[in-house]
């Protein structure tokens, strides 16, 4: 069995102030909904360097100390694989801004239930907040997608 695979490596970053936590409604075509803000990891780029980055070009926030909590992955039909490592932080500076991405603003966390969510969002949000769960992970059985919490 091979021992390298391609893989898209992204990341995602949960934002908090307290019982508030920063939401990106996505508008692009293949993910809509509620998510957190984040993005793909660059060649050559630290994941930390990306997160700080992404988060900072759809947010307007400069984020520090980002702790990384957990990864969703799965392999495609081509065999490479995509990642997305899951962080956290509440430390933050900056001017809330929307991008392109879609609009961004702060909500209290047991609101976000009431929200449309992305899709996955829900299972992704045991893995930022349950210190038990480490990984999102999908994968194929019978033809058929299956996921679990890890």
């Amino acid at each position: 069995m091979a021992r390298t695979e391609i893989v898209t490596l992204t990341n995602m970053c949960m934002i908090y102030n307290g019982r508030n936590v920063l939401v990106q409604e996505k508008i692009d075509d293949d993910y809509r909904g509620i998510t957190f803000p984040g993005g793909h990891v660059e060649r050559g780029e630290s994941f930390t360097d990306a997160v700080i980055r992404e988060v900072l070009e759809e947010t307007g926030l400069k984020i520090s100390s980002p702790q990384l909590c957990g990864i969703k992955d799965w392999t495609n039909d081509d065999g490479s694989r995509y990642m997305v490592l899951f962080y956290k932080t509440d430390k933050f500076e900056g001017t809330l801004s929307s991008s392109e991405e879609g609009t961004v603003y702060w909500v209290d966390f047991e609101e976000l239930k009431n929200l449309r969510l992305a899709d996955g969002m829900e299972k992704m949000l045991e893995v930022f907040l349950n210190e038990d769960i480490s990984e999102y992970f999908f994968y194929k059985e019978n033809g058929e997608w299956m996921e679990a919490l890890k």
